[in-house]
Order: structure tokens, then sequence, then C-alpha cells
């Protein structure tokens, strides 16, 4: 599918349906912001509902998007039910793909086939981590051997396979998270989501934070953290689709997210971070001084260039004594390169996962 469609996603959201574990983390009704069941007739409605305020937009490529719960856990009928439903969409042309979210342990060629027949195209698996005290530490269920397992049984049935990472949980450090993102990239994924780990109201998590016996990461942890993982993806070319929750109502309300790196943008300031450790990298390697500084990248990268409230930008100016400082825009460049320009006449072409501090 070319990045350049304009799509356009319709999600189903199946809390907790089917699946088998009480992860630590978990509290779907909060998270996605959905608290009712889900049934034949709600999954029609919702489809007919949205494909309805599509009509202006006219989106070149529509994909059904079953999140939530582990879908390929519940009941074989339920499963068939549903995606009756969404490939009744696909076949008609008014829907052009289906996707969904599951557990690596619920992976079977039966599953697949069943899946392969009503129209799915792409599956992601909660991997969440590739250590194993982390994923007991967690209570995940699954073993390592899964993922790898799940992983190979997806891509030989021909599917686009989406891998899902989290950082911060129970038992996790900072060389676990870079060993986790290492394996994940050598299990080959179409794309993956990162998530920082949130302590979300009634959940086990919660009632460990409260007790004392975990402590989440502080803001600057989890941005740290994301951005090896986040290089480690960008090195091997592997599409990064998300990093960070999507902002809900129940997300920004201030009721739900008990502690933990929670912030509306956190995804523009881990690209900023990149970028400025990238800057700071190559600037810190010349050996004569320098007073002027044009940077060159693509348009959609302004933002993280500059930060929250200028705030990556002015960090670069103070910590390299920059006197004369130029953005330029190229809407012609890759997005993950930065052209840097010293004192006028010096130019080199930077890719932002390329940096010394980064290289794994």
């Amino acid at each position: 599918m070319s990045s350049t469609l304009k799509k356009a996603i319709i999600p189903i959201f199946v809390p907790h349906k089917g699946c088998p574990h009480d992860c630590v983390f978990c509290n779907q009704d909060k998270i996605t912001g959905y608290k009712e069941d889900i049934n034949k007739a709600l999954v029609k409605e919702r489809i007919e509902m949205y494909l309805s305020t599509m009509t202006d937009r006219q989106p070149e490529h529509i994909e059904i998007a079953f999140y939530g719960g582990s879908f390929t856990a519940i009941d074989f009928s339920i499963q068939k039910t549903f995606l009756e439903v969404a490939h009744a969409f696909v076949v008609s042309g008014q829907v052009h793909s289906i996707r969904l979210s599951t557990r690596p342990d619920a992976i079977s060629i039966e599953g697949l086939k069943l899946l392969k027949k009503h129209g799915v195209q792409t599956i992601e698996l909660g991997v969440q981590s590739m250590d194993i005290d982390v994923l007991k530490g967690s209570e995940r269920g699954h073993l390592v051997e899964d993922v790898v397992n799940a992983t190979e049984l997806i891509k030989r049935e021909g599917f686009r396979l989406g891998l899902q990472m989290m950082i911060g949980l129970p038992e996790d450090t900072e060389a676990k998270n870079k060993a986790t993102a290492l394996q994940i990239a050598d299990l080959k994924p179409d794309f993956v989501r990162i998530y920082p780990t949130l302590v979300i109201r009634n959940t086990k998590l919660a009632e460990l934070y409260k007790s004392g016996e975990y402590q989440p990461l502080t803001l600057n942890e989890a941005i740290k953290w994301t951005a090896i993982a986040y290089t480690v993806f960008g090195q091997r070319s592997i599409p990064v689709i998300r990093v960070g929750l999507q902002p809900t109502t129940e997300l920004e309300d201030g009721t739900t997210v008990v502690a933990g790196p929670y912030h509306p943008s956190f995804r523009q300031m881990v690209d900023g971070y990149v970028f400025q450790t990238c800057i700071d990298t190559y600037l810190k390697s010349l050996s004569k001084s320098f007073k002027a500084l044009e940077l060159t990248i693509h348009p959609k990268m302004r933002s993280a260039l500059m930060g929250i409230r200028k705030q990556v930008i002015n960090e670069i100016i103070e910590k390299n004594k920059i006197e004369d400082l130029k953005i330029m825009e190229d809407k012609d460049m890759n997005i993950d390169d930065i052209n840097v320009k010293v004192n006028g006449f010096e130019s080199e072409l930077l890719n932002r996962f390329e940096t010394l501090n980064f290289k794994l």
C-alpha cells in the first residue's frame, strides 16, 4: 500500500473480549475510551456510521481495524460473525481491507486461514517485550518463543505484520529496552508501534505503584528510552507508525492516568530528542569553532526540530553557542534527513538515526 494514499481507519474496539490474561498495565475501557460490549449489530452500525462521514473526504484506502482485545483469542464463531460483517463491506467495494490486533500466543494456522478467507491483510501483535522477566513481571502470560513462532506463521501466510512494544514495564531496564528493540527489528516486521507504560487507574500496576513496588519512567527517561528503540527501527528502515498513546478524553481529563510519562505530544518530543542528539553529536565532532548554523529539514519535521515552546532549538543554540541560526525547509528531502551547514560553507547531510550516540 503506497504511503502517499489518503487513508482512513474505521476502528472497532473489542475491549478484553477473548483476552485470557489481565496484564498488570491493562484497563482497556480507560485506554480506548470504549466501555460498551461489541456485537454483530454494533460492528455493522459503526462501520456504516464512519462511512457516512467520509463522503466529503473521499479517502483512497479505507480499512476496518479491530483493536483492543485479543481478536484471535475470541471464540471462532464470534470471530467469524464479526469478520463476515466487515468482509461484506470489502466485497461491496466500500472498504478496501481489514486489520486486527491480538496476542502472540493466540495465533494458529487454523485461525490465520479464517482471517485470510475474510479479507484480513494486517495483523498486529502485542509483543511488549522480548525479555522473559519483563513478560513475567507484567503478567503477559506468553513467552518470547510465542512471539517468534507467531511472527513466522503470520509472515509465511502472507499477512502484513505489525509489532507493538512497550517501554518501562515492571522489571524493564534501559539495556533490556534496547535488546527488545533489536530483537523485534530482527523479526523484520512491516511496521511497529512504541508505547511508554502508563499507570492506569483500576489496574494491578496502579496497586503496585501505590505500594511502592513499581516506579514508572519519568517523561525524560521515557523520551530517551523510546528514542533508542525508535533509532533501532529507523536504522533498519522499519516504519514506526505510532509513538505514545492516542490522546483521548479519558487520558486527558486527569482521572485515568495515575502516574507515568503521558504527554499528548509525546512523539513530537521523541522526534525532537533524536534530531537534537544528531545535530549536537555532529557539531561536537567538528574540530574548528563556529558561530553560524543553517539547518535544512523536511517541512513536516519543523515542529519536532523547534520543540514545544522552542525548547529543542533553544537548547541546540545554547549548548553549541550559536549566534546566527537559520532553519530552511525542503519538501523534497527525506523526512529523516537534516542538512547542516556551518559558517555558511561547510555542509553535511545527516540522517537523524545514524548518530554516534545511538550507534548499535
